[in-house]
């Protein structure tokens, strides 16, 4: 099988790029699941219902999220009763929220969904290696695709959870600081690994953020409104391929779609839909 994992979708743009981008990018690279963390997409912070399914809609299977996770309270419900969606798994037991889930892919292929918080420059959470053992113990061995979201500041982490994790899981993907890495790899005992996946969103800013707010706030520490950017918006993303029988990687493909590519995907969607 193969599947697209999205990184942090932040605001309008982000989720604008995700709705002309995916369902193209589903016929070009005959993607069996699309997973996309959402923790960014309303105003830049949080998840509401509305965009929830706006990005259901548009091609999205399943969702992670991040530190940002309960900004928005409206997402309650979601969590509540939706299951193709996860909180971070080292946050308090009582917190709203699935721990880990299991999705159905297009083929048929199920897959265990699990994020993590890291450490490092976050706010505090329980220990995520030790997290990551526990959301293993749990999840049906007949289970054998297994993807991590690890929503971390530091690479340093991220490496650490990937080489801990390295033939427990298919991909171990880090998302959160919105720059992606050039470390995409395929570690000895078959998952697949890139620090951070990137950002979904406007690049011509400070991670998603107008540039002239976070100047004049960094400059002068007079608060400003970090209101989202709008140019050069770019999906950011891995592309992972995975044997089935085994759950292991072989394959990870980084990604990163620009605004020019737009119109090729669109007519590629356009027309698979007329030819179904």
């Amino acid at each position: 099988m193969r599947f697209l994992f999205i990184g942090d979708i932040v605001g309008r743009p982000g989720r604008d790029i995700v709705a002309q981008a995916v369902p193209g990018l589903v016929v070009r690279h005959r993607l069996d699941l699309v997973i996309a963390n959402a923790e960014n997409s309303a105003g830049g912070s949080g998840l509401t219902p509305a965009i929830y399914r706006e990005l259901k809609a548009v091609g999205v299977d399943a969702f992670t999220l991040g530190d940002h996770v309960y900004r928005r309270k409206e997402i309650y419900s979601v969590l509540q009763n939706e299951i193709n969606i996860v909180r971070p798994a080292n946050l308090p037991a009582e917190a709203v929220g699935r721990q880990w889930t299991v999705v159905t892919a297009r083929d048929g292929t199920q897959v265990a969904l699990f994020c993590i918080l890291g450490q490092l420059f976050m706010k505090p959470a329980d220990n995520p290696w030790r997290c990551a053992d526990r959301i293993l113990a749990e999840i049906p061995s007949d289970v054998k695709v297994r993807f991590l979201d690890f929503h971390v500041e530091a690479t340093s982490e991220a490496q650490l959870m990937g080489r801990h994790l390295d033939g427990k899981v298919t991909a171990v993907l880090g998302t959160h600081t919105h720059v992606p890495t050039a470390d995409e790899c395929i570690l000895p005992g078959g998952t697949a690994f890139q620090a951070d996946v990137g950002m979904t969103g406007p690049y011509e800013s400070i991670i998603g953020r107008r540039i002239d707010r976070v100047l004049e706030t960094t400059l002068t520490s007079n608060p400003t409104q970090f209101e989202v950017a709008s140019k050069d918006t770019r999906l950011g993303g891995a592309i992972i391929d995975v044997d089935t029988e085994t759950g292991h990687a072989i394959k990870i493909e980084r990604l990163c779609v620009t605004e020019s590519e737009l119109p090729a995907l669109e007519a590629l969607a356009s027309s698979s839909k007329k030819n179904q």
